[in-house]
């Protein structure tokens, strides 16, 4: 039998939870515990949600990235500079 203090977790563990459910890591017994943490825990709620709302957004967003081809020329042009 599990013993109920293995069931509560603190904020720190539980913010690391999230963080793993956030991108489908977190086994089952973490959900577990982080849905109990969050029963009683309004700021890890609050985390939650916040974390949650920041995710969407993101995947939403358009935001364009260098490629490697150009991020690597960028870093050659600096290194040219620095070295005059």
């Amino acid at each position: 039998m599990i013993s109920i203090k293995k069931m509560f977790v603190n904020c720190g563990k539980a913010t690391h939870i999230c963080d793993k459910n956030q991108y489908k890591e977190a086994s089952v017994w973490e959900k577990m515990r982080l849905i109990l943490h969050l029963m009683y825990c309004r700021t890890c709620r609050k985390y939650s949600s916040k974390n949650s709302r920041l995710t969407k957004i993101m995947k939403e967003s358009n935001i364009q990235t260098f490629n490697d081809a150009d991020k690597n020329e960028i870093e050659r042009l600096i290194q040219q500079e620095l070295s005059k």
